[in-house]
This record gives C-alpha cells, sequence and structure tokens, in this order.
C-alpha cells in the first residue's frame, strides 16, 4: 500500500486565476463593449473561455479530486470535495460555452444550463459559508447571481441581461485576483489573508 503525505499545496490558486482572467475578458467585454462584437472577436473570447475558464479549472478539479480520493494528501476534505465538484463542473461548462462562441452557435438552451448551474453554485454558498470559509463562500454567491442571471438572459431574451451578467463576471474577477493572491500568500510565504 502506498502511504501519501499530507500536502499543503492545494491547486486552487490556479482555478481562481484562470476564472478570473476569463471573466475579465468575457465580463469586460460584455459589460463595456469593448472590443465590439464581431466574428473575430468571438473567436478570440471562445478561445479565452476554452482555455482559462476551461483547462485551468478543469485541471484543478481533476487535481482536487485525484488528491482527495486515489492518494488522499489533503487533511481538510469537506469544503475541497466541493471544490472539485465546482471546478470540474465549471470547467467543462467553460469548454462547452467557449465551443459554442468558437463555431458561432446559439446560445438560447444556456439557459437551461444556467438552472444547473445556479444550483451548484448555491451548494457552493451553503458548503462554504456552513465550513466558515467567508471568502470563497462569497465567490459562491457571485456565481449564483451570474447563473440567475443567465436563466432570464437566455431562456426569456431579457435584453439587458447580457450587460448584467458582465458586471457579475468582471466582479468576481476582481474577487478572484484576490482569491488567487490570497492562496499565494498565504501558502508561499505563511501570510493571514483572509480567505
Amino acid at each position: 500500500m502506498v502511504t501519501a503525505f499530507q500536502s499543503p499545496f492545494l491547486p486552487i490558486a490556479i482555478g481562481f486565476f484562470g476564472l478570473g482572467t476569463n471573466y475579465f475578458v468575457w465580463g469586460g467585454q460584455a459589460l463595456f463593449r469593448l472590443p465590439k462584437a464581431s466574428s473575430d472577436v468571438d473567436k478570440t473570447m471562445a478561445m479565452w473561455g476554452i482555455f482559462m475558464g476551461g483547462l485551468m479549472q478543469f485541471i484543478t478539479g481533476i487535481y482536487l479530486m485525484v488528491g482527495l480520493s486515489w492518494f488522499p494528501v489533503y487533511s481538510s476534505k469537506a469544503p475541497l470535495y466541493m471544490a472539485a465538484l465546482a471546478f470540474t463542473a465549471y470547467g467543462v461548462h467553460w469548454f462547452a460555452i467557449g465551443w459554442r462562441r468558437y463555431i458561432g452557435a446559439s446560445d438560447g438552451a444556456e439557459g437551461w444550463m444556467g438552472i444547473a448551474f445556479a444550483v451548484v453554485s448555491i451548494l457552493g454558498m451553503l458548503v462554504f459559508f456552513q465550513a466558515g470559509d467567508i471568502p470563497v463562500g462569497i465567490l459562491f454567491l457571485i456565481l449564483t447571481l451570474i447563473y440567475l442571471t443567465e436563466i432570464p438572459t437566455r431562456l426569456a431574451g431579457w435584453t439587458s441581461g447580457g450587460r448584467l451578467v458582465g458586471f457579475w463576471q468582471f466582479l468576481g474577477a476582481i474577487w478572484l485576483m484576490y482569491l488567487t493572491y490570497g492562496v499565494v500568500f498565504n501558502t508561499a510565504l505563511a501570510a493571514h489573508w483572509w480567505v
């Protein structure tokens, strides 16, 4: 039997930074309308979504799940299990959204997706707030607002909803960068940021 050592090096900063960068790109474009929408801009946006929002979160989620199950190297398991679920699910979600935007397909069905991701965002909020991890609970609150806004925007054609989604994403990007700094400083320098 292989005995795994406990590791303090959680990969969550990778997922936070990837989603934060993606939310600056997607949220900034939706909120400020810069750069102006075009097929070339959609393809560029799609690549950011696939690689930063998708790949970096997916890697984080799989890394966490393997570290929790196959090689139990993390001491704090309960909230990390929720993090592994969320990073993996949101990563695959960004693969789908990015690919949809790259090929120019309709975004209408993303309203139905918004229901499932609002549910998982609320679950994350409940888990992290109950575990006493307020900063990550706040992140899941922002994610909940994004998906609750996505539902009427995509399904009912709420025209100003796209800009509001962009606002929540941009706000989320700022919070994700804070979380990235906090995790890295706390891990690398034994600092005591509020994360």
